[in-house]
């Protein structure tokens, strides 16, 4: 083999693609190995949703609403700790500093894990829909639930660039802490647990503010169970939440590069 060989070898750029899917595989081994993200992720909302929509149900309707909220509430939570806790991790332990010297570009970082949320998220959807399909007596069209599931797990994109921010921002020490407390009083307040009709009127104008709710009340669209309002307001919420976040997530990344 000729010097030349050699040479157009080492000058060959490696397949764009091939980093995305190699980044994608290496932090989906590395959740699944992560029994303390991993169970949670997947079991908290089957729990909530076996207790309260199957075996507490309140009413007939019940195990169909819920279906959505805790869809909601359970693709809103790998976004948030795979990003939140998991980049200031990272961070900390000096693993986001050598990635970003690395060859690989920023995008693959950030696309895998995004990849990653959506296969967590379409498990928790996949289990959810089981669970109430076959114990909550949930009956919807093969459309229904193939919409539902969609928008529940394109839902989590504008959660991503949330934890992102937040991951960039906090210190690995407060990072848990601090995303439980955004992640359990917003779903709460946006009605993903209770019924926001239950709510009084204050707290129910809070949840308009929401990006929980918003997701939610798009997913309880499709089950015709919602509050009335125009899809375009939902959409527009979470759009502007991701733009907004994204932008936020930009800036701590240049602010860190500059200390």
């Amino acid at each position: 083999m000729t010097s030349n060989t050699y040479s157009a070898q080492f000058e060959q750029k490696p397949s764009l693609l091939k980093i995305y899917q190699l980044e994608t595989r290496s932090e989906l081994l590395k959740l699944l190995r992560t029994p303390g993200f991993t169970l949670p992720s997947l079991l908290f909302p089957v729990m909530f949703y076996l207790f309260f929509g199957v075996l507490f149900k309140m009413s007939a309707s019940m195990p169909t609403y819920l279906l959505a909220t805790y869809g909601a509430f359970g693709v809103i939570g790998p976004a948030f700790f795979s990003f939140g806790v998991g980049v200031a991790v990272e961070r900390g332990q000096g693993w986001f500093d050598l990635k970003e010297v690395s060859p690989m570009p920023i995008s693959g970082y950030i696309l895998a894990r995004i990849i990653v949320c959506w296969i967590f998220a379409l498990m928790v959807v996949i289990l959810l829909f089981s669970l109430g399909a076959t114990f909550g007596d949930v009956t919807l069209y093969r459309s229904e639930w193939i919409e539902l599931a969609l928008i529940l797990t394109l839902g989590s994109i504008p959660f991503c660039a949330i934890g992102l921010s937040l991951g960039l921002l906090l210190s690995a020490n407060s990072a848990p802490a601090v995303v439980n407390l955004i992640y359990l009083p917003m779903a709460f307040l946006s009605g993903l647990w209770v019924p926001i009709n239950y709510f009084p009127e204050t707290l129910q104008s809070i949840a308009n503010l929401l990006p929980a709710y918003h997701l939610s009340q798009l997913a309880l669209g499709v089950l015709k169970m919602d509050q009335g309002q125009s899809i375009w307001l939902h959409v527009g919420v979470l759009l502007s939440y991701l733009v907004a976040f994204a932008w936020i997530a930009r800036w701590a990344f240049n602010r860190k590069d500059k200390q």
